[in-house]
């Protein structure tokens, strides 16, 4: 038996990051050579370790500006948006989640992430609307839209 370490998530092995015990030609001929793993030696699991520190660092750091972003949202008054209408409230065009993250970076002067916004579909009507917006895992902030004829 080999003891290695997965560098990536292997089906029927296990997760990146953790060390198993695999049979010597599944490791050398198959995990290795492929990227997937590393052999556990000591100095391999010290910096395995090591990155994993890291890694959870990064991820509390992103969680407190996420949450942050969340309160600045939710404080925030609606971000109003201008454009051309026709008859009855209707747009000329839509508003999708690019125009609605270039929105609230003019106004509230945040990065918002395009693909982190969640609109069912394009918006198409002038009135008051409230995006979800995903900044973090478990964090979730509302985005309050304005749509205004020009």
């Amino acid at each position: 038996m080999m003891k290695i370490i997965l560098l990536d998530d292997v089906d029927g092995v296990g997760k990146r990051g953790e060390a198993h015990d695999v049979r010597d030609g599944f490791g050398r001929n198959f995990l290795v050579p492929r990227g997937f793993a590393i052999p556990a030696t000591r100095g391999n699991l010290k910096k395995v370790q090591e990155q994993a520190k890291v890694i959870v660092v990064k991820r509390e750091k992103n969680v407190e500006t996420a949450e942050l972003t969340k309160r600045r949202l939710d404080e925030a008054p609606p971000v109003v948006i201008k454009k051309k209408t026709g008859v009855d409230g209707k747009l000329f065009g839509s508003v999708t989640a690019k125009d609605v993250a270039e929105a609230v970076k003019a106004a509230l002067d945040l990065d918002l992430d395009r693909r982190a916004l969640r609109l069912a579909e394009p918006l198409k009507m002038t009135g008051t609307y409230s995006v979800e917006a995903r900044l973090e895992k478990g964090i979730v902030a509302q985005v309050r839209l304005e749509i205004e004829a020009e």
